[in-house]
């Protein structure tokens, strides 16, 4: 699990995706993991939660729980890769 702001991320493995629920709308950062890397793939957030941060929370647990297994990051993901480019503390993960 991993929390930014007022956000808690769940790490939901059987379904290779990170869950925010907030407000009674589930928001989610899918992946799907590929030669020792985790692959972001789609990330959803409710039209009612939009613009709380709670996509930005998504990719930054994404993010932390690939940084502590040691695993690089492939962000396909449009949303995530724009994330990335205003968290170049996070680069060097980057596959």
């Amino acid at each position: 699990m991993s929390s930014e702001g007022n956000f808690l991320a769940v790490h939901n493995a059987d379904r290779q995706r990170f869950e925010i629920l907030e407000d009674g709308s589930l928001a989610v950062l899918d992946y799907r993991m590929s030669h020792g890397a985790m692959m972001l793939t789609h990330t959803g957030v409710p039209r009612e939660i939009e613009g709380r941060g709670v996509g930005g929370a998504l990719v930054k647990a994404a993010f932390d729980h690939a940084q502590a297994q040691g695993l690089k990051v492939k962000p396909l993901c449009p949303f995530a890769r724009k994330w990335i480019q205003r968290h170049p503390e996070y680069a060097g993960m980057v596959e």
